[in-house]
């Protein structure tokens, strides 16, 4: 599993024009599902995910992952992330995880995030989404289990 997390002041996703989600400071979670991917896997991903220390303290030294910084979580599935670039022009797709499996793990993803006492906000599965964020910082990081 792959999860490019980025530290926001505000992030949303709109699908056919119409907003389904929103939240104020916070990480957007853009999560990318491989075909390798396990229980194990999903569940260090949510661990990192729920932990990762982006916030800042009051020294200004990032020390405090989302929940100590009070901030919720947008997740977003996006099957690219997963894509073998690495030769050619073209992406491709072949190590992203089959719709089905995708979709399970998203949920469970999602599930297990918000066990953390996070809030947490999604996008829709497979659709053709909108995001607009404001990226603070800019701080993005790419994770992976």
């Amino acid at each position: 599993m792959k999860a490019l997390i980025q530290r926001v002041s505000q992030a949303s996703v709109s699908v056919a024009g119409e907003q389904i989600s929103a939240i104020g400071q916070g990480l957007l979670v853009l999560l990318a599902v491989e075909e390798t991917d396990n229980d194990a896997s999903l569940t260090k991903l949510v661990h990192k995910v729920a932990h990762y220390r982006l916030f800042s303290d009051n020294n200004g030294k990032m020390n405090l992952n989302v929940q100590q910084a009070r901030g919720a979580v947008l997740v977003v599935s996006q099957f690219t992330l997963a894509a073998d670039t690495n030769s050619g022009l073209r992406p491709s797709f072949t190590p992203a995880a089959a719709p089905a499996k995708a979709e399970q793990y998203y949920l469970q993803f999602i599930q297990q995030l918000a066990h953390h006492n996070i809030p947490v906000q999604t996008g829709r599965f497979a659709a053709d989404m909108q995001v607009s964020l404001i990226n603070d910082g800019p701080v993005t990081f790419m994770l992976s289990s």
